[in-house]
């Protein structure tokens, strides 16, 4: 089946849709959408691509699992839909943005004006049922984004890779760091923060920073 993900990443990821797992995870995505309520909707499931060309890439900001919650999810991560409540990581990520680079804190938590500036904002897992969450994982979407991951750290170079927590940590094990920055810091959630492994990193100048030294745009946060 064809896949509806930006054009530019086509050509990159055309063999990774053809694999067997890829074939088998559709078709299991496919079923879970037809039978129950899962985030986000089918048409933002690649969200993350379509709002960041290849290309375009800078910065990656690697997540879990989308939000499970109604109405939260639109396929980047840490982002939610305009009008819904910040989740408690998404609170933590803006109150060291302002800490950090002084930007106050927003009116929406939709993370898409991050992503049209470069960042590809990529959940380990793209898609989750309705208050399950983690309930499709293990499915193929991890292999899927191991290959996303290693496309960019292979292909394009000065890349800031953002690794916040243990998972996302060990999803950025194969980065090359010859060839890009690699920031690494606590998990975002209260649990981490408030033991104090998130607070006072200063990912977001240290990504301005690298970006002005290489010659490219920063980040309006």
């Amino acid at each position: 089946m064809q896949v509806k993900i930006h054009s530019s990443w086509q050509s990159h990821l055309s063999d990774e849709f053809t694999k067997p797992y890829f074939q088998n995870l559709i078709s299991f995505v496919k079923e879970e959408y037809s039978k129950s309520r899962c985030f986000p909707k089918g048409g933002q499931i690649f969200s993350a691509f379509d709002f960041c060309p290849f290309d375009d890439v800078k910065v990656v900001i690697i997540g879990q699992d989308p939000y499970h919650g109604y109405g939260q999810a639109n396929g980047l991560c840490f982002s939610v839909n305009d009008g819904v409540p910040f989740p408690p990581s998404l609170i933590n990520i803006f109150k060291e943005i302002e800490l950090d680079v002084n930007i106050p804190f927003p009116k929406s938590g939709n993370l898409e004006r991050w992503a049209k500036q470069g960042i590809l904002l990529l959940n380990a897992t793209l898609t989750v049922r309705e208050s399950e969450a983690g309930s499709h994982q293990n499915r193929g979407w991890e292999l899927f984004t191991d290959a996303v991951i290693q496309k960019i750290s292979d292909e394009k170079e000065n890349v800031v890779f953002l690794l916040w927590g243990g998972f996302a940590k060990k999803k950025g094990a194969k980065i090359d760091r010859n060839k890009h920055c690699v920031l690494e810091t606590g998990h975002p959630s209260p649990l981490s923060a408030n033991r104090g492994l998130w607070f006072g990193n200063k990912h977001f100048s240290s990504t301005n920073e690298f970006l002005l030294s290489k010659e490219k745009s920063p980040i309006n946060w």
